[in-house]
């Protein structure tokens, strides 16, 4: 009876705790060619990047192209979703490198345990099931989190060595991977069921996500790769 009891118990445990089948931990990495403490990050979040539970995007801002090199991946619209987490995560501005897990949480990212750590204490994405058909995308019913946006991700999964020849990195060939090459906003979430077209465009080489994601920076309530 006792075992019985017990094994009861822990079938009631794993329930309450599984993640469902379509949690993703998001991991946003915020970086800069032009910044010296960046290729750490880089290496440690190119690591984790075949993991089927995460989805890693790598970002590349534009404040440090005045030391002296322009990076080759960076858009003003990445800088602006950096800039757009320091509101939401309670920052004074921004800094590169930085991790930013589910958008709710950070960590510099130089640091391999640290990342690590920081990703196993985050909780994996459990909002609305997202689910894609043809050349659009549906976000199933939940209960409302005050709105969210739908955006498109496009990014680049091959390994990108890029030659740095000047400024802090000077002489370094930093390797890239899942680089976001454009993000699009699909239209707005408030709680009901709804579908979106996904516009084409792109590499063909490049691969596709589906954020869910709290207005202005919040938390990241699901993710797609498709």
């Amino acid at each position: 009876m006792r075992n019985l009891l017990g094994s009861m118990v822990l079938s009631v445990m794993a329930a309450v705790t599984a993640a469902p089948a379509h949690a993703t931990t998001v991991v946003e990495l915020f970086q800069s060619q032009g910044c010296s403490s960046c290729p750490p990050a880089i290496r440690n979040v190119n690591a984790i990047a075949d993991r089927p539970d995460i989805l890693a995007l790598t970002f590349a801002v534009t404040y440090w192209d005045h030391l002296g090199w322009k990076d080759t991946f960076a858009k003003p619209e990445f800088t602006s979703r950096q800039y757009d987490y320091s509101h939401g995560l309670h920052h004074d501005g921004v800094y590169t490198p930085q991790v930013v897990i589910n958008g709710r949480t950070d960590v510099v990212g130089a640091d391999r345990s640290d990342l690590l750590s920081a990703i196993g204490h985050g909780a994996p994405t459990q909002g609305p099931e997202i689910s894609a058909s043809g050349n659009s995308i549906s976000v199933a019913s939940a209960q409302p989190v005050g709105g969210a946006d739908v955006w498109l991700v496009r990014y680049d999964p091959r390994t990108l060595n890029v030659e740095i020849g000047a400024g802090e990195n000077s002489g370094v060939n930093i390797a890239h991977r899942d680089v976001v090459r454009d993000i699009v906003r699909l239209g707005g979430w408030a709680g009901t069921a709804q579908t979106y077209a996904v516009p084409s465009g792109g590499d063909p080489a490049w691969r596709a996500a589906i954020l869910v994601q709290g207005k202005n920076g919040g938390p990241i309530l699901s993710a797609k790769k498709l």
